[in-house]
C-alpha cells in the first residue's frame, strides 16, 4: 500500500513539475522591457500613451499610464490588449473586416476592431497581449510593435 501512494505521489509531483516548466509565458520582467520600449518609442514623438500588458489568459501584467493621456484610454488599451490575447490576433484584423463592411464582427464578444493590439507569442504560444491607447490607432500599433521588438 506505500508504494501505490508513493507511485501516485511521484506521478503527481511529475505531471505538476511537467506543466508548470514547459509551457512558456510573460513574466512581469519581460512585461517591464516590452513597455519600456513602448513608451520609449512613444516619446519620440510626444506621443501620451496607456500601455496595457496582459497574459496568456488575458490578465493584467502591467498598466502604464503616461502623463496627459486621457483616462479613457485605460479601458480601451486593455481591452485592445484582451482582444488581441483572446483570438490570438492583433486588433487591426477586425478593424480591417469592418472597413470592409464585416460589420458582424462588432457583435462578437471581447473583439476590438480597432487598431492597437497585439498578441505576444513564444514558441507559437500565445502568451500574452499588449494594447496601446491614447494617439490614433495607427499610431497606437507603431508604438506597440516598438514594444514587442523589445522581447
Amino acid at each position: 500500500m506505500k508504494y501505490c501512494f508513493l507511485l501516485i505521489f511521484l506521478f503527481l509531483s511529475l505531471n505538476s513539475f511537467a506543466q508548470n516548466h514547459t509551457q512558456p509565458h510573460l513574466n512581469l520582467d519581460e512585461a517591464k522591457r516590452i513597455a519600456d520600449a513602448a513608451e520609449a518609442r512613444a516619446k519620440q514623438d510626444n506621443w501620451n500613451v496607456v500601455i496595457a500588458i496582459l497574459d496568456g489568459g488575458g490578465h493584467l501584467i502591467l498598466l502604464r499610464k503616461m502623463d496627459g493621456t486621457q483616462i479613457g484610454s485605460v479601458d480601451v488599451a486593455h481591452a485592445k490588449a484582451k482582444s488581441a490575447v483572446y483570438f490570438k490576433r492583433p486588433t487591426k484584423v477586425f478593424e480591417d473586416a469592418v472597413n470592409e463592411g464585416n460589420t458582424r464582427i462588432l457583435s462578437l464578444p471581447n473583439a476590438v476592431a480597432v487598431e492597437g493590439g497585439i498578441p505576444i507569442f513564444k514558441d507559437g504560444i500565445c502568451v500574452g497581449a499588449i494594447g496601446i491607447s491614447g494617439v490614433t490607432s495607427s499610431q497606437d500599433a507603431i508604438i506597440a510593435e516598438a514594444g514587442l521588438k523589445a522581447l
